[in-house]
């Protein structure tokens, strides 16, 4: 751990990719919960039944001979 800590010790403007990263993190669940809290709620019931909707289908076309 120190020769990999010792080796971006070197690296000129190395701080800057975890402020990056961060920020890109933060930003996009910021961007994700905004998208959820707007979402219709008939769209956010749709998405919901999805999920039963294709276990009904492929249980359906198992049990046809």
């Amino acid at each position: 751990m120190r020769y990999i800590k010792h080796f971006f010790e070197n690296i000129a403007g190395i701080e800057i990719y975890p402020m990056i990263s961060l920020l890109i993190f933060f930003f996009f669940f910021l961007a994700l919960g905004i998208y959820v809290f707007v979402m219709r709620k008939s769209h956010a019931q749709y998405m919901a039944s999805v999920p039963l909707d294709l276990e009904e289908k492929s249980a359906s076309e198992v049990s046809k001979p």
